[in-house]
């Protein structure tokens, strides 16, 4: 079976070209940072519950805190100095995944 605007393709190629990120929070297990990770992912998959495919924890080392989207980095904390606020985090996670998606009171300014 073929699928409209994807000639010659089969149905299972386009379900694989349209599938939803994947996202990584990479954690420093050194300064025992799985349960921030093990957050904040709670948080995203809960807000982005339809649009995503996966988050996965990744271990690392030497301080590291890095999200990525589909392999982009999109947060590290050496670069930036600190950790994100869920509040930043899941607006530069909606940017990526579903931009017209509203946030609701993580958008609203106090």
């Amino acid at each position: 079976m073929t699928t409209p605007g994807f000639a010659g393709a089969s149905l299972g190629a386009f379900l694989k070209v349209m599938k939803n990120p994947k996202l990584e929070i990479r954690y420093c297990t050194q300064c025992r940072w799985m349960l921030r990770a093990a957050w904040m992912a709670q948080e995203l998959l809960t807000t982005f519950e339809q649009d995503i495919d996966s988050i996965a924890l990744a271990p690392g080392a030497g301080g590291v805190f890095d999200i990525t989207v589909d392999g982009d980095l999109i947060w590290s904390r050496k670069d930036a100095g600190r950790f994100p606020d869920i509040k930043e985090l899941k607006q530069l996670v909606r940017d990526r995944v579903a931009p017209d998606k509203d946030l609701g009171h993580s958008e609203r300014t106090s």
